[in-house]
């Protein structure tokens, strides 16, 4: 089964108790929820302990999203490289914030040594890790792109920034379709990267030259996009529109659960 971008977006039209919050609540919440992970030590006793906690309250949420377990894993592992190498190379770095080290009686090849300390903190960082990313995977699931756009504008993001995370958002599908289409011409023309009869240096200049056309496609893109908008009276003065709500009882219970979990996950022992 192919899952594409426009598969996972429709995930955030669903309607459950989650998706009916308020953007902005959720918005904080996941805000507040990466802080108290990043801020915790770099290694202590109650660390997995506290976070394990937090991720249950994540899993529950997506339970109660109803979300599609499929969808949230190609989401997890399309970051999951990004910090993966940052963590793996952890238990052979001696860490200047350590004052001693515990050396496991390995036999490793090139002379590498692995760490007591240096293995608590890599897995510390992985579990820091997967809750930051299933927050912001939750957050993204349950609310729609331009909504958390419009709850960071109402939460004070400057109007140019805004903008252009609107424009990005808008014109994201688009390019996504633009590359689909790129892939099906090349597979058209029996196009296969992973083709051992291939020459490695003639598909890195395929990849060049698809990675060079979204590019330039994405320049004459935004040229059309700001010279339509300068014909429709847009200037550095215009304002966007900005409808506020009033935040409704299960928005306060749900911002108050969090900070309790937050809160008693901390102290626990």
């Amino acid at each position: 089964m192919e899952i594409t971008l426009t598969d996972i977006e429709k995930e955030a039209y669903k309607d459950s108790p989650v998706h009916r919050l308020d953007s902005r609540v959720k918005l904080l919440a996941t805000i507040l929820i990466i802080i108290f992970a990043v801020s915790l030590p770099r290694v202590h006793e109650d660390n997995l302990i506290r976070l394990a906690v937090v991720e249950l309250y994540l899993v529950i949420l997506m339970a109660l999203a109803s979300l599609n377990p499929a969808y949230i894993i190609v989401r997890f592992l399309a970051v999951l490289p990004f910090g993966l190498g940052i963590i793996v190379i952890q238990p052979f770095v001696r860490q200047p914030f350590f004052d001693s080290f515990t050396v496991y009686p390995l036999d490793l090849p090139f002379g590498l040594t692995i760490t007591y300390e240096g293995l608590t903190f890599g897995i510390t960082l992985l579990v820091k890790f997967i809750v930051c990313i299933s927050a912001i995977i939750l957050l993204s699931s349950t609310t729609k792109m331009h909504d958390i756009v419009g709850a960071a504008r109402q939460l004070g993001i400057p109007k140019e920034i805004a903008l252009l995370l609107t424009m990005m958002v808008r014109y994201l599908f688009l390019f996504w379709s633009v590359l689909k289409r790129i892939r099906t011409a090349q597979k058209c023309r029996l196009y296969n990267i992973w083709n051992k009869k291939v020459h490695r240096k003639w598909v890195l200049e395929q990849i060049g030259y698809t990675i060079s056309s979204i590019f330039v496609m994405a320049y004459e893109q935004g040229e059309r996009t700001y010279i339509s908008m300068l014909c429709r009276g847009y200037g550095q003065n215009g304002n966007m529109k900005i409808h506020k709500k009033d935040l409704k009882t299960s928005d306060i219970l749900f911002s108050g659960t969090t900070v309790l979990v937050l809160v008693g996950s901390y102290f626990l022992s």
